[in-house]
């Protein structure tokens, strides 16, 4: 193994994967920290749930996975977090991030969540999510982490002990030689910005030799290179079993594909609403069943509107409605393949990791791109597919394009 990933939630974990394959490395997603031996790869994907979990567990599972990773042989570890760099004013990336390089040995941290292909950059450490800073981008109305500052130093300084700083896009354009001469001596979290792939190329570049890097999947975009790894085309075939869209984001982009795709549905959808399923309402094996029994492929969702969010959040708790939400789709997820269904498209990170650990995936192989960031995955052993899509991802009719992948179709349906 040349490349170690400790991703903070699963969508994250499938998106660097991607994109680590995608860039010439055989990569391979696992869910938890493996107990079993699946062979050699060029680069492994560990997918923890760790990005709204307390701040010790968060750091003690990161740091199990950095210590399997390295007995794999990976010499470089990055840590994904999301692209819109998802937190709390108390962690949970700054607390991992430090734990991280101090067990490396790191000195000085490369930061950069940018993802232009998906409208993320970032420059004199704002990031931006297309032509809005993050805080106007609809994330600050995030049910978990809400994200109201765009200053990526101000968002990562309550986080961490060590000193953070910048490395401003007039040195990122001189290129690789330019942002490793700005580099601190030591102890910093160096937010690099980035607003185009070749920047993401030579971030890359630069951070050759470094033990620890910090972002989102285009931080990986110019890793392969420095290790000079290439794979084969890919041999994905995908299913074309019974399908099932799970929805339990609450993000501007996938409420906007919930819609579209219920103009399409012929009326094989089924919205879940907060206070039936705090009550009890809802039977996984019997809404399973309805979904077998579809003709078109059926979407199940909790995707409402932020303020209809924050209301029941105040009636029944944040914690207690979340909780509720993903363990029924991880029940739902588990029935639905109990009675035949092959292929799962789960939009959300909390809910994609719901569902993963209710099936209890143990490692996934990475096939064709349906969008930027998001892979069709195939469960090893099993002839379950899957697509695990970050809520902000996707073009509108991003569910249509998944079924048609995960049905065997090598290239995005346009």
């Amino acid at each position: 193994m040349k490349i170690g990933v400790i991703a903070d939630d699963f969508t994250g974990a499938s998106d660097i994967a991607l994109m680590l394959r995608s860039n010439g490395m055989n990569a391979r997603q696992f869910v938890g920290v493996p107990t079993t031996d699946f062979g050699e790869v060029d680069a492994g994907v560990v997918s923890l749930k760790s990005r709204t979990c307390p701040i010790e567990e968060a750091v003690s599972n990161s740091l199990s996975a950095c210590d399997w990773l390295l007995e794999q042989g990976a010499e470089q570890i990055v840590l994904k977090v999301c692209s819109t760099f998802d937190s709390t004013p108390e962690g949970n990336i700054g607390p991992v991030a430090e734990a991280l390089a101090e067990r490396l040995g790191e000195p000085v941290v490369l930061v950069c969540p940018a993802f232009p292909a998906n409208g993320r950059s970032v420059f004199q450490a704002h990031l931006f999510v297309g032509d809005k800073l993050l805080n106007q981008s609809g994330m600050q109305n995030h049910p978990l982490t809400p994200m109201t500052e765009p200053d990526l130093r101000k968002v990562l300084k309550p986080q961490t002990s060590w000193e953070v700083s910048n490395v401003p896009f007039s040195v990122v354009c001189q290129g690789a030689e330019a942002i490793r001469d700005s580099m601190p001596a030591s102890k910093q979290m160096v937010i690099v910005d980035a607003i185009q792939n070749q920047d993401l190329m030579e971030i890359g570049a630069a951070a050759k030799g470094r033990k620890l890097l910090v972002g989102g999947s285009g931080i990986a975009m110019g890793l392969p290179a420095n290790f000079g790894t290439t794979v084969e085309g890919n041999d994905w075939e995908g299913k074309q079993g019974k399908a099932l869209i799970l929805s339990g984001s609450c993000s501007i982009a996938t409420r906007g594909q919930v819609e579209l795709y219920r103009q399409t549905a012929d009326g094989a959808v089924l919205e879940l609403k907060a206070d039936q399923m705090i009550a009890g309402a809802y039977a996984a094996k019997e809404i399973a069943d309805w979904a077998v029994a579809q003709d078109t492929a059926p979407m199940v969702y909790s995707s409402a509107d932020p303020g209809i969010v924050k209301k029941a959040q105040a009636k029944f708790g944040r914690e207690e409605i979340a909780s509720a939400f993903e363990q029924f789709f991880s029940q739902l997820a588990c029935a639905f393949v109990d009675a035949g269904g092959e292929r799962l498209i789960v939009a959300g990170g909390e809910t994609s990791g719901a569902v993963v650990e209710g099936l209890s995936v143990a490692a996934m192989d990475v096939g064709p791109e349906i969008a930027p960031g998001v892979p069709a995955l195939s469960v090893v052993g099993t002839d379950t597919v899957l697509a695990l899509k970050s809520g902000n991802f996707g073009e509108p009719n991003f569910f249509k394009q998944a079924l048609a992948v995960l049905g065997g179709e090598n290239a995005r349906s346009q």
